[in-house]
Protein backbone atom coordinates (compact mmCIF):
# COMPACT_ATOMS: atom_id res chain seq x y z
CA UNK A 1 0.00 0.00 0.00
CA UNK A 2 3.16 2.28 0.91
CA UNK A 3 4.24 1.89 -2.76
CA UNK A 4 1.30 2.62 -4.28
CA UNK A 5 0.52 5.86 -2.04
CA UNK A 6 4.38 6.88 -2.74
CA UNK A 7 3.41 6.51 -6.84
CA UNK A 8 0.42 8.51 -6.42
CA UNK A 9 2.36 11.74 -4.64
CA UNK A 10 4.88 11.26 -7.23
CA UNK A 11 2.24 11.77 -9.91
CA UNK A 12 0.89 14.88 -7.56
CA UNK A 13 4.37 16.76 -7.64
CA UNK A 14 5.02 15.61 -11.48
CA UNK A 15 1.51 16.85 -12.40
CA UNK A 16 1.91 20.36 -10.51
CA UNK A 17 5.58 20.78 -11.67
CA UNK A 18 3.95 20.44 -15.86
CA UNK A 19 2.47 23.59 -16.30
CA UNK A 20 4.64 25.49 -13.94
CA UNK A 21 7.61 24.36 -16.19
CA UNK A 22 4.93 25.55 -19.40
CA UNK A 23 4.63 28.92 -17.98
CA UNK A 24 8.59 29.55 -17.70
CA UNK A 25 9.30 28.98 -21.15
CA UNK A 26 7.20 31.78 -22.14
CA UNK A 27 5.56 30.03 -25.28
CA UNK A 28 1.82 30.84 -26.07
CA UNK A 29 -0.22 27.86 -25.67
CA UNK A 30 -3.05 27.10 -27.54
CA UNK A 31 -5.72 26.01 -25.56
CA UNK A 32 -7.18 22.42 -26.92
CA UNK A 33 -11.24 21.39 -26.58
CA UNK A 34 -11.99 25.36 -24.98
CA UNK A 35 -15.95 24.25 -24.85
CA UNK A 36 -15.31 20.76 -23.20
CA UNK A 37 -16.56 22.02 -19.66
CA UNK A 38 -19.34 23.49 -21.36
CA UNK A 39 -21.15 20.29 -22.74
CA UNK A 40 -23.31 18.72 -19.97
CA UNK A 41 -22.89 15.00 -20.66
CA UNK A 42 -18.94 12.74 -21.70
CA UNK A 43 -18.36 9.47 -22.79
CA UNK A 44 -15.41 7.87 -23.45
CA UNK A 45 -14.11 4.66 -22.35
CA UNK A 46 -11.26 3.55 -20.12
CA UNK A 47 -8.28 0.72 -19.96
CA UNK A 48 -6.94 -0.02 -16.25
CA UNK A 49 -4.46 -2.49 -14.80
CA UNK A 50 -5.66 -3.59 -11.13
CA UNK A 51 -3.71 -5.67 -8.25
CA UNK A 52 -6.16 -7.13 -6.83
CA UNK A 53 -5.46 -8.45 -2.91
CA UNK A 54 -7.50 -9.66 -0.01
CA UNK A 55 -7.95 -8.59 3.69
CA UNK A 56 -8.39 -11.77 5.50
CA UNK A 57 -9.16 -12.40 9.27
CA UNK A 58 -8.15 -15.51 10.38
CA UNK A 59 -10.17 -17.58 13.39
CA UNK A 60 -9.11 -17.27 17.02
CA UNK A 61 -6.88 -20.15 17.59
CA UNK A 62 -6.87 -21.45 13.69
CA UNK A 63 -3.29 -21.73 13.45
CA UNK A 64 -2.64 -25.31 14.78
CA UNK A 65 -0.13 -27.87 14.40
CA UNK A 66 -2.48 -28.65 11.56
CA UNK A 67 -2.67 -25.43 9.80
CA UNK A 68 0.82 -24.07 9.91
CA UNK A 69 0.85 -21.50 7.38
CA UNK A 70 -1.95 -18.76 5.74
CA UNK A 71 -0.84 -16.12 3.05
CA UNK A 72 -2.59 -14.47 0.15
CA UNK A 73 -0.92 -13.24 -2.88
CA UNK A 74 -1.78 -10.19 -4.68
CA UNK A 75 -2.10 -10.50 -8.85
CA UNK A 76 -2.61 -8.31 -11.62
CA UNK A 77 -5.03 -7.81 -13.95
CA UNK A 78 -7.03 -5.56 -15.90
CA UNK A 79 -10.52 -4.13 -16.97
CA UNK A 80 -12.04 -2.74 -19.79
CA UNK A 81 -14.82 -0.20 -19.21
CA UNK A 82 -17.40 3.05 -20.95
CA UNK A 83 -17.26 6.57 -19.44
CA UNK A 84 -20.39 8.19 -18.95
CA UNK A 85 -19.74 11.66 -17.24
CA UNK A 86 -22.31 14.36 -16.18
CA UNK A 87 -21.15 17.79 -15.27
CA UNK A 88 -22.41 19.48 -12.72
CA UNK A 89 -20.27 22.43 -12.94
CA UNK A 90 -16.69 23.48 -14.53
CA UNK A 91 -15.02 21.44 -11.55
CA UNK A 92 -17.87 18.89 -10.41
CA UNK A 93 -18.86 15.68 -12.19
CA UNK A 94 -20.64 12.87 -11.88
CA UNK A 95 -19.14 9.55 -13.23
CA UNK A 96 -21.17 6.48 -13.78
CA UNK A 97 -18.39 3.48 -14.75
CA UNK A 98 -19.79 0.08 -16.10
CA UNK A 99 -16.41 -2.20 -16.52
CA UNK A 100 -15.48 -5.67 -16.62
CA UNK A 101 -12.79 -6.64 -14.23
CA UNK A 102 -10.40 -9.72 -14.29
CA UNK A 103 -8.85 -10.75 -11.27
CA UNK A 104 -7.22 -13.14 -8.96
CA UNK A 105 -5.90 -13.89 -5.88
CA UNK A 106 -3.95 -16.89 -4.39
CA UNK A 107 -4.22 -18.53 -1.06
CA UNK A 108 -1.32 -20.65 0.31
CA UNK A 109 -1.59 -23.10 2.56
CA UNK A 110 0.55 -25.63 4.70
CA UNK A 111 -0.42 -28.19 6.58
CA UNK A 112 1.46 -30.61 8.85
CA UNK A 113 0.72 -34.38 8.29
CA UNK A 114 0.60 -37.18 10.54
CA UNK A 115 3.82 -38.50 9.85
CA UNK A 116 4.62 -35.26 10.87
CA UNK A 117 5.77 -33.84 6.98
CA UNK A 118 4.32 -30.80 5.35
CA UNK A 119 2.20 -30.31 2.75
CA UNK A 120 1.82 -27.25 0.46
CA UNK A 121 -1.62 -26.26 -1.24
CA UNK A 122 -2.05 -23.33 -3.75
CA UNK A 123 -5.71 -21.86 -3.71
CA UNK A 124 -6.07 -19.77 -6.84
CA UNK A 125 -8.74 -17.43 -6.75
CA UNK A 126 -10.15 -15.87 -10.03
CA UNK A 127 -13.22 -13.71 -11.17
CA UNK A 128 -14.68 -11.79 -13.72
CA UNK A 129 -16.31 -8.54 -11.96
CA UNK A 130 -18.95 -6.53 -13.70
CA UNK A 131 -18.71 -3.71 -11.66
CA UNK A 132 -21.13 -0.77 -11.25
CA UNK A 133 -18.70 2.68 -9.69
CA UNK A 134 -20.59 5.71 -9.47
CA UNK A 135 -17.94 8.57 -8.15
CA UNK A 136 -17.58 11.92 -7.57
CA UNK A 137 -15.08 13.71 -9.63
CA UNK A 138 -13.74 17.19 -8.08
CA UNK A 139 -11.58 18.59 -10.57
CA UNK A 140 -9.20 21.56 -10.44
CA UNK A 141 -9.47 25.14 -12.72
CA UNK A 142 -7.50 24.08 -16.03
CA UNK A 143 -4.30 25.50 -16.16
CA UNK A 144 -3.48 25.94 -20.06
CA UNK A 145 -4.63 21.71 -21.16
CA UNK A 146 -4.06 20.25 -17.68
CA UNK A 147 -5.85 19.99 -14.88
CA UNK A 148 -6.11 17.76 -11.30
CA UNK A 149 -8.76 16.24 -9.44
CA UNK A 150 -9.85 13.55 -7.02
CA UNK A 151 -12.47 11.17 -7.02
CA UNK A 152 -14.52 8.66 -4.69
CA UNK A 153 -17.74 6.79 -4.25
CA UNK A 154 -18.65 3.30 -4.35
CA UNK A 155 -19.19 0.38 -6.54
CA UNK A 156 -21.26 -2.66 -6.90
CA UNK A 157 -19.87 -5.98 -8.31
CA UNK A 158 -20.69 -9.09 -9.63
CA UNK A 159 -18.67 -11.99 -10.03
CA UNK A 160 -19.87 -13.70 -13.27
CA UNK A 161 -16.58 -16.70 -12.74
CA UNK A 162 -18.07 -17.12 -8.94
CA UNK A 163 -17.69 -20.54 -8.25
CA UNK A 164 -19.79 -20.62 -5.24
CA UNK A 165 -22.26 -23.83 -6.16
CA UNK A 166 -18.67 -26.04 -6.88
CA UNK A 167 -18.84 -29.28 -5.52
CA UNK A 168 -15.76 -29.96 -3.27
CA UNK A 169 -15.71 -33.42 -3.23
CA UNK A 170 -11.93 -34.02 -3.77
CA UNK A 171 -9.14 -32.18 -1.21
CA UNK A 172 -6.72 -31.67 -3.88
CA UNK A 173 -9.44 -29.75 -5.99
CA UNK A 174 -11.22 -28.17 -3.03
CA UNK A 175 -11.96 -24.50 -3.82
CA UNK A 176 -12.19 -21.09 -1.76
CA UNK A 177 -15.45 -20.07 -2.18
CA UNK A 178 -16.41 -16.49 -2.43
CA UNK A 179 -19.83 -14.82 -2.81
CA UNK A 180 -20.56 -13.69 -6.22
CA UNK A 181 -21.68 -10.38 -4.83
CA UNK A 182 -19.35 -7.30 -3.33
CA UNK A 183 -19.50 -3.70 -2.54
CA UNK A 184 -16.62 -1.55 -2.40
CA UNK A 185 -15.69 2.22 -1.22
CA UNK A 186 -13.54 3.43 -3.92
CA UNK A 187 -11.03 6.86 -3.47
CA UNK A 188 -7.70 8.17 -5.83
CA UNK A 189 -6.51 10.93 -7.73
CA UNK A 190 -5.43 11.68 -11.04
CA UNK A 191 -4.40 14.38 -14.08
CA UNK A 192 -6.83 15.67 -16.93
CA UNK A 193 -5.03 16.32 -19.80
CA UNK A 194 -6.94 18.01 -22.80
CA UNK A 195 -5.27 16.92 -26.17
CA UNK A 196 -6.48 18.82 -29.64
CA UNK A 197 -9.45 15.85 -30.21
CA UNK A 198 -10.27 14.33 -26.93
CA UNK A 199 -9.16 14.32 -23.30
CA UNK A 200 -6.90 11.77 -21.74
CA UNK A 201 -6.67 10.97 -18.02
CA UNK A 202 -4.66 8.96 -15.42
CA UNK A 203 -5.74 8.06 -12.39
CA UNK A 204 -4.34 5.56 -9.36
CA UNK A 205 -7.59 4.62 -6.85
CA UNK A 206 -7.94 1.98 -4.03
CA UNK A 207 -10.67 -0.23 -3.65
CA UNK A 208 -11.58 -1.28 -0.05
CA UNK A 209 -14.36 -3.92 0.18
CA UNK A 210 -17.35 -3.47 2.86
CA UNK A 211 -18.91 -7.00 3.31
CA UNK A 212 -17.60 -10.40 4.41
CA UNK A 213 -17.83 -12.57 1.17
CA UNK A 214 -15.90 -15.77 2.41
CA UNK A 215 -18.01 -19.08 2.53
CA UNK A 216 -17.57 -21.68 4.68
CA UNK A 217 -18.28 -24.92 3.25
CA UNK A 218 -16.63 -26.63 6.20
CA UNK A 219 -13.59 -27.15 4.52
CA UNK A 220 -10.29 -27.60 6.05
CA UNK A 221 -9.40 -24.64 3.24
CA UNK A 222 -12.30 -22.25 4.66
CA UNK A 223 -12.37 -23.43 8.79
CA UNK A 224 -9.75 -21.09 9.58
CA UNK A 225 -11.01 -18.26 7.85
CA UNK A 226 -13.18 -15.78 9.74
CA UNK A 227 -13.63 -13.28 7.01
CA UNK A 228 -12.02 -12.55 3.60
CA UNK A 229 -13.07 -9.19 2.40
CA UNK A 230 -12.01 -7.56 -1.16
CA UNK A 231 -9.04 -4.70 -2.26
CA UNK A 232 -7.39 -3.56 -5.05
CA UNK A 233 -5.16 -0.39 -6.01
CA UNK A 234 -6.32 0.25 -9.88
CA UNK A 235 -4.41 2.52 -12.23
CA UNK A 236 -6.55 3.85 -15.02
CA UNK A 237 -6.59 5.96 -18.49
CA UNK A 238 -9.34 7.40 -20.09
CA UNK A 239 -10.40 8.90 -22.76
CA UNK A 240 -13.65 10.90 -23.44
CA UNK A 241 -14.97 12.59 -26.23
Amino acid sequence: MLTHARSLFLLVILGAALPAAAQRGNRIVTENLPNFDLRRFHFGFLLSYNTSDLFIKMRPGSLTDSLLVLEHQKQPGFNLGIVASLNINANTSVRFLPTLSFQERVLQYEFRRSDNRTVFFQKPIESTYLEFPILMKFRSDRINNFAVYVIGGGKFCIDMASQKDVDNALDDDIVVKLNKYDYAAEAGGGFDFFLPYFKFGIELKASFGIPNIAIDDDTRFSRPIDSIRSKAWILTFTFEG
